[in-house]
């Protein structure tokens, strides 16, 4: 062959191997070619397994590269699922419904634990009652929250609607400032931050969401039907983590060691080590889908349509992913 040729299909040969080295680390800049799963997450202790699970490895070891992205609340995290931003969340079913109701495609795929929310109120405020709620300022975490559901039962038992309070949105990290400042009556929030508003002495637990509705169902852990259809060996893993951080929680909260989970938790939901202990131990942390939890998620929607806030429950078969 001509060298002249042959030294122009070298060129090319090398010119096309750079330029499919460069294409493929621009397609992975935009995120085509990148295996990190993003699991969305909520300030919260409710999600300890996820941080539990991350501080120890548990993901390494199953050869799963992880990024976590932090939300504001449970409605923020849905609509990033729905759009592809995320993979996997620990999030509120309330949201959850809503978003498959929707026709979001999510499913749950393990719960991770039930009840831990809480109202808290000034003493200033002079609510001492759920009727001296009428008229307040109360904020919660949005609409689509849990505790947005758990406030509107709260009322209804009590001949009240959101209509009869000043109800606004915050974000849940700001909830104790604005009322150290008297900005707002009360909040309702979920853990840690009911035990660290109640440690501040002008603040009292007006009520905990295990008298609101014993045993509700809170937050879950989902996925994407796109992730699951692609990743469905992940998936198994990642249900497989979660338990086995569970565990690990329940294991040590019951053996008098729960300062060892506290140690896994991030820096920005942790304010008080001792706060945060008493906190992991006022609810409880679950996995799984078994009947007992299934059941408890639909008389939940029942609540929810109930309520007005959903118009229908959605089926089992919509809802659950089980390996």
């Amino acid at each position: 062959m001509n060298k002249k040729i042959t030294f122009v299909l070298v060129l090319a040969l090398a010119a096309f191997l750079v330029m499919g080295a460069a294409s493929a680390g621009f397609f992975d800049f935009l995120g085509g070619g990148d295996n990190t799963v993003k699991i969305g997450y909520l300030p919260s202790d409710h999600d300890a397994a996820l941080f539990v699970a991350e501080k120890q490895g548990l993901y390494e070891k199953k050869g799963i590269k992880v990024e976590l992205v932090q939300f504001n609340n449970g409605g923020d995290l849905m609509t990033a699922m729905a759009s592809g931003q995320v993979d996997v969340g620990y999030v509120g079913i309330a949201p959850v419904l809503s978003s498959v109701a929707k026709g979001v495609p999510v499913k749950v795929i393990s719960s991770a634990q039930t009840e831990g929310s809480g109202i808290v109120v000034t003493k200033d405020s002079g609510i001492k009652s759920a009727a001296d709620l009428k008229g307040k300022s109360i904020a919660t975490p949005g609409e689509a929250s849990i505790q947005h559901v758990l406030l509107s039962n709260y009322l209804d038992k009590n001949g009240l609607s959101i209509k009869d309070l000043n109800v606004s949105a915050m974000k849940v990290p700001s909830m104790n400032d604005a009322l150290k400042t008297k900005q707002i009556d009360g909040i309702i929030t979920f853990q840690p931050y009911v035990s660290i508003a109640e440690n501040d002495t002008n603040n009292v637990v007006l009520e905990n969401s295990s008298g609101i509705l014993p045993n509700h169902p809170c937050c879950v852990v989902v996925a994407s039907d796109d992730f699951i259809k692609n990743h469905e060996n992940e998936t198994k893993n990642i249900i497989e983590i979660h338990n086995e951080s569970t565990k690990f929680i329940n294991d040590n909260i019951k053996s008098g060691n729960t300062s060892e989970v506290v140690k896994l938790l991030p820096e920005d939901i942790v304010s008080n080590a001792d706060l945060e202990a008493l906190s992991l131990k006022s609810f409880p942390f679950i996995s799984g889908l078994d009947d007992g939890f299934k059941a408890d998620v639909d008389s939940f929607q029942n609540l929810e349509v109930k309520l007005g806030i959903l118009n229908s429950t959605v089926p089992q078969d919509k809802l659950y992913w089980q390996a």
